[in-house]
This record gives C-alpha cells, sequence and structure tokens, in this order.
C-alpha cells in the first residue's frame, strides 16, 4: 500500500471553486476557506472556477505541491 501524505489547500480567491481529487472527493471550496486531505504523494488536486466569459476554467495543483511538512 501506498503511503499517502497530508496537504492543505486554500481557496485564496473571491470565486468559489470545485476541488476533486480522482475519485477520492470532489467539494466546493468557498473564498478563503481551507481544505486538509491525504492522498498519494503523485495525485493532483484539480481545481475548476467559472472566469468572466462565463467558461470554467480548471488548474492542476501536484499534491506533492501541497504537502504539509511536520
Amino acid at each position: 500500500m501506498i503511503k499517502q501524505i497530508l496537504c492543505f489547500y486554500k481557496n485564496t480567491t473571491n470565486q468559489i471553486q470545485i476541488a476533486s481529487l480522482s475519485q477520492q472527493f470532489e467539494q466546493v471550496v468557498f473564498p478563503g476557506e481551507q481544505l486538509l486531505f491525504e492522498a498519494i504523494p503523485d495525485a493532483e488536486l484539480k481545481i475548476e472556477s467559472e472566469v468572466i466569459t462565463g467558461e470554467v476554467a480548471t488548474n492542476k495543483v501536484p499534491c506533492l505541491n501541497l504537502q504539509v511538512l511536520e
């Protein structure tokens, strides 16, 4: 079994976002809200937010970049 890492994400925008991690979870993240979650090191957190044109912008952040270091 692959060891999971503890990860932290904060929505620093003024827009509502949808954060998803493969098939583990999908969650609405309000402006200023924080997420603490576990993931395998090579996973990517997908962040979707609506842009001014009404389209959805998608960003993928490697979970290693979100890892909480003790």
